[in-house]
């Protein structure tokens, strides 16, 4: 399976706790291979390299694209409840 990166080098997983753009949020799925779900399938349809969907307080929901995982998006730890 494909994983993906922070660019502190943890690896991604769903339930991460974030900060994008300084707003606090999560990791909601991520999006890496076929699952056989329409809905998250479709992500790989539109961005064939795959990608990372979060929430955050200030934005909402965005799906960030494999080169959309940049220094913008931090991770802050595993789980719990901070910043969701």
């Amino acid at each position: 399976m494909k994983t993906f990166q922070y660019v502190s080098g943890e690896v991604v997983q769903v339930g991460d706790q974030i900060s994008y753009h300084d707003e606090a949020g999560k990791v909601e799925f991520i999006a890496a291979e076929v699952v056989g779900d329409p809905i998250l399938d479709w992500y790989l349809e539109e961005f064939p390299d795959g990608g990372v969907m979060i929430s955050a307080a200030g934005f909402g929901n965005v799906f960030l694209d494999a080169e959309d995982l940049n220094e913008h998006l931090t991770f802050l730890g595993r789980g719990g409840a901070q910043g969701s």
